[in-house]
C-alpha cells in the first residue's frame, strides 16, 4: 500500500507568507530564514503537490498559478486549524463548569455550533445550559445562578455590561399550507407580555390600524410555532431556524414592517474565571462568523 503524502505546515506557512506579500525576501525576513532556504521550502511543497504554485516574474515579483490560487484559501484554513490544535494542547488546560443561559429562540440556531466547537477545544470543561425567557435568565444571572446568558436586546439590566452579538430583522411568520394572515381580526401566537418581540408586533399592528387578537400564548418561541404550523395563527420570529410548515411573510401580503432586534451577551459579576471568559470568546466568535456569512450571502 502506497503511503499518502502529507502537507508540512511549515511549507504551507512559507507559501502563505510569499503569496500574501508577493515576495520571497519578505517571507524570508518574517520566517527568520535565508531567501534560498525559503525557495527550497517552496520547491519541496511543489514536489509534494506535483504542481507549480508560484511563478516568478522578470522584475522579481511573484504571482500565483491557478493551482496556487486554489491552495491559498485552503492553506489559511489548514494553518488555522493546526495552530488551534497546538494551542489547545500546549496551553494550560482549562477545567470546571460554566452555566450558560439562552432563550430558546437562539438555542437551535446558534448554540449547537458553539457547544460543539467549545467541547473540541476545551474538553475538560462542563457546560450546563438553561433555556428560558430573557426575563427569567436575567433574574437568574443577577441571583448568581448563571455565569453567562444570551438575552434579547432591551432586556439587559441597567448599568450591567453587555456585549452586542448580533442584529437582524424580525419577520411575520405564517403557514405554508393555510392563510391565517388573511383573517380579521388577525390571530396571533405570541409570548408573554414582557417579550420584546410581542411588544414590537402589537405596536406595529396598532400603528397600522390592523385588528388582531391573541389566540395562543406560549412561554417559548417553539411553542408559538405550533399553531402557525396548524394554520391557526401568525407569529413573529427571527429568520434563523424555522420549523417545516411555516414561512416568512412577504411585504406585499399586507402586514406592517417590524423593527430589527438584537442579541446581547451578559456575564455574571462573580462568574468563574477563566472558564467563563473562554466560552464567552467562543460565543462572540460564532456570532461574528454568522454575521459575516449572512452579509456575504
Amino acid at each position: 500500500m502506497q503511503q499518502a503524502l502529507a502537507l508540512d505546515p511549515e511549507l504551507l506557512r512559507a507559501f502563505l507568507l510569499i503569496a500574501e506579500g508577493e515576495s520571497f525576501t519578505g517571507a524570508a525576513d518574517r520566517l527568520g530564514r535565508t531567501q534560498s532556504a525559503v525557495s527550497m521550502q517552496i520547491k519541496r511543497l511543489e514536489e509534494v503537490l506535483g504542481q507549480t504554485v508560484l511563478s516568478r516574474g522578470r522584475g522579481g515579483g511573484v504571482t500565483l498559478t491557478p493551482h496556487g490560487r486554489y491552495l491559498l484559501a485552503r492553506a489559511r484554513d489548514i494553518l488555522a486549524l493546526n495552530d488551534e490544535v497546538m494551542r489547545t494542547f500546549r496551553e494550560p488546560a482549562i477545567s470546571g463548569t460554566v452555566r450558560l443561559g439562552t432563550p430558546d429562540d437562539y438555542a437551535l440556531s446558534h448554540i449547537p455550533a458553539v457547544l460543539r466547537r467549545f467541547a473540541e477545544t476545551h474538553p475538560a470543561v462542563q457546560v450546563d445550559v438553561l433555556c428560558s425567557s430573557s426575563t427569567d435568565l436575567v433574574e437568574r444571572l443577577k441571583a448568581g445562578e448563571l455565569d453567562l446568558t444570551l438575552v434579547s436586546a432591551g432586556m439587559e439590566p441597567r448599568n450591567w455590561p453587555a456585549v452586542p452579538l448580533w442584529r437582524g430583522p424580525l419577520s411575520w411568520i405564517t403557514s405554508t399550507r393555510y392563510a391565517p394572515h388573511r383573517q380579521d381580526p388577525l390571530p396571533l401566537a405570541l409570548a408573554h407580555e414582557a417579550c420584546g418581540w410581542r411588544r414590537a408586533a402589537e405596536d406595529a399592528l396598532r400603528d397600522s390600524g390592523i385588528r388582531y387578537r391573541i389566540a395562543y400564548l406560549s412561554g417559548t418561541q417553539i411553542g408559538t410555532h405550533a399553531p402557525v404550523v396548524a394554520g391557526l395563527a401568525v407569529t413573529v420570529s427571527a429568520l434563523t431556524v424555522l420549523p417545516e410548515g411555516v414561512r416568512p411573510m412577504r411585504p406585499e401580503e399586507g402586514l406592517p414592517p417590524l423593527p430589527e432586534f438584537g442579541i446581547m451577551l451578559l456575564k455574571a459579576r462573580d462568574a468563574a474565571q477563566p472558564v467563563t471568559d473562554a466560552l464567552a470568546e467562543h460565543i462572540q466568535e460564532r456570532f461574528r462568523l454568522d454575521f459575516v456569512s449572512r452579509a456575504a450571502a
